[in-house]
């Protein structure tokens, strides 16, 4: 179910460094190196696969940029709220 925009600014308080802007949940992690980027991007991936919600990302040298939306839903969902959580446990 799509959340409202209050339900989500509310989500987005216990997820520093994540954004809501033009209808996608967005970060931007920067790591120490291209190796440490992707290597972060393999974790989150294998996570993604198990929860069946993939990320829309990109990744250029030690940054990797992340956007979350449900499509199906046409918004955020809980499933970008809880891939968001894994994601900053994950680079923790």
């Amino acid at each position: 179910m799509k959340l409202s925009d209050d339900q989500i600014q509310q989500a987005l308080q216990e997820l520093p460094d994540w954004r809501y802007e033009d209808g996608f949940i967005k970060t931007e992690i920067v790591c120490a190196d291209f190796k440490a980027a992707f290597s972060l991007m393999t974790r989150i991936a294998f996570e993604a696969e198990a929860l069946n919600h993939h990320p829309n990302w990109d990744n250029v040298y030690n940054r990797i940029n992340i956007s979350l939306q449900t499509h199906d839903a046409g918004g955020i969902t809980d499933y970008d709220i809880q891939l968001a959580r894994t994601i900053n446990a994950l680079k923790a």
